[in-house]
């Protein structure tokens, strides 16, 4: 049947389901008991609402042959909700998708949402969209809104279906899409998923916090946990608070990133004008729950820790100037490396020639002064520990920079070679890769600390791919391979 055919058809059903005939229906109404009706009044404004009142009456009348026949079919598909699907980062983003996996709405349900959905005309521009591409958009304006660029961030993707194994298969669809989306950009956020059962209750809890429901179903299991916690003050931490939260135990309410944050500045003195970056990460899954605040002030980097649940500093200066050395030296206990010269065995033993400085701080443990020395080249985060009195390299560190957008593609310098037979972080990550069979640019999240145990130098690996974690341990002197592992990433 064609589209004329059709329009003929429906007006002719519509003239026999909804004839003019309104005289005719008022005449039938009965008079009303104890009532005063004016049926002037009522038989005048009957008159003027007599054509809304039938055009009104045409419609619903449509409605139901388009839902009683061929049509409704048709209707069903592409304009009812089958599934809803949140993203939740901070931002909480929610989607209404038809049976097509099309999306028939997008909002954000937060002030956060509503920016990071500003370029897509407030998720407006999605309508219509297929949902995995309308995801990929909206993960891409996520970590370009800088939600997702650290190491431990988290991004919680929901599945609200009826239909359970639609609800599995989507949810397994996205995790994959999204997780694709974020290895293409570079980032190392963990993908959390879950199925979600709604009901009126979590939808209200929801409604009220401006959140997800799936969000509100990840909440609504740590009140399951520990019901002392209160659910509207749980609903303004990240999914990463809430996932380290659950992993815990629930066993306390923590005071979250924003407060943490303050507590550094009271507690050193500073305001929000005296420091260029500031990123605050929880830790709340420790066995000291806290989280660690990072401030650049005056172009170094300080580190702070703050407890988790009672807002304490408990580590961290106050200013550079009052920074406990440890016991005090007298002049003969000078130490006889420098802090330029630290500087300098940490370029040579990471064989650059210069690089970018984010701290170098002393600092007194087990009785030994050392410096500890920070520092960027590469697209590569370089953390060196140095003996004050000796020069020796207690423990180096190199990782990827997650602020470097190049930092999966670019390969630092090959190390000089160490007078001591030390074969040097790269060709200890070149040995476990190879026996691994995989190449740098395969893998992810690339960890390589050199440490010593029993007096014995080793470098220990880690790094992802295809959802494994591997872990290596290689000898320093001799390039053998100590210990070695690889475990499923759940």
């Amino acid at each position: 049947m064609t589209e004329r055919e059709l329009n003929e058809r429906l007006k002719a059903a519509l003239d026999h389901a909804a004839p003019d005939d309104l005289d005719a229906v008022l005449s039938r109404c009965g008079t009303g008991k104890g009532n005063v009706i004016d049926m002037n009044e009522v038989k005048t404004n009957t008159n003027k609402k007599k054509k809304s009142w039938t055009r009104g009456l045409i419609a619903a009348c449509l409605a139901l042959v388009l839902l009683g026949g061929g049509g409704g079919v048709f209707y069903q598909q592409a304009y009812a909700v089958a599934s809803v699907v949140s993203l939740d980062v901070n931002p909480s983003i929610q989607l209404t998708v038809n049976r097509s996996e099309k999306v028939l709405s997008c909002a954000g349900l937060n002030a956060e949402a509503q920016t990071v959905l500003a370029d897509m005309g407030g998720g407006r521009d999605l309508k219509g969209a297929k949902l995995d591409v309308a995801v990929n958009a909206i993960v891409g304006a996520l970590v370009r809104s800088g939600y997702l660029d650290k190491l431990d961030s988290a991004i919680l993707i929901s599945v609200e279906d009826k239909d359970a194994a639609r609800g599995a298969r989507l949810q397994q669809e996205l995790v994959a899409s999204v997780d694709g989306a974020l290895q293409t950009a570079e980032n190392t956020a963990s993908v959390l998923s879950q199925n979600v059962t709604a009901s009126k209750t979590l939808e209200n809890q929801a409604q009220k916090n401006n959140i997800s429901t799936g969000k509100a179903y990840l909440i609504d299991q740590i009140v399951t946990l520990n019901p002392d916690l209160d659910f509207d003050a749980l609903a303004a931490l990240s999914v990463e608070e809430l996932r380290d939260l659950l992993q815990a135990g629930a066993p306390a309410m923590p005071i979250g990133q924003q407060a943490a944050l303050q507590a550094v500045l009271d507690f050193a003195g500073l305001t929000e004008n005296d420091y260029t970056f500031a990123e605050t990460d929880p830790e709340l899954d420790e066995r000291t729950p806290y989280y660690d605040v990072e401030l650049y002030v005056d172009g170094r980097e300080r580190d702070y820790g703050v407890d988790a649940y009672t807002g304490e500093v408990i580590q961290g200066v106050k200013t550079p100037a009052v920074m406990d050395p440890g016991p005090a030296l007298s002049q003969s206990d000078t130490p006889a490396v420098t802090e330029a010269d630290a500087e300098e065995l940490a370029l040579a033993d990471a064989g650059l020639q210069d690089a970018v400085f984010s701290a170098t701080r002393t600092d007194f443990d087990d009785g030994r002064l050392r410096y500890e020395v920070e520092f960027f080249a590469g697209g590569y985060e370089y953390d060196y520990e140095i003996d004050a009195e000796t020069g020796d390299i207690l423990s180096s560190d190199r990782e990827r920079d997650p602020r470097a957008a190049t930092a999966k593609t670019t390969t630092a310098p090959a190390p000089t070679a160490d007078p001591n037979g030390d074969i040097g972080q790269d060709a200890a990550v070149a040995v476990a890769l190879d026996h691994a069979g995989l190449t740098e640019d395969q893998v992810s999240r690339l960890k390589c600390k050199r440490d010593r145990d029993d007096g014995r130098i080793e470098y220990e690996i880690e790094f992802k791919c295809d959802g494994y974690d591997f872990e290596y341990t290689v000898d320093a002197a001799s390039g053998a391979i100590l210990d070695h592992e690889r475990d499923w990433d759940d």
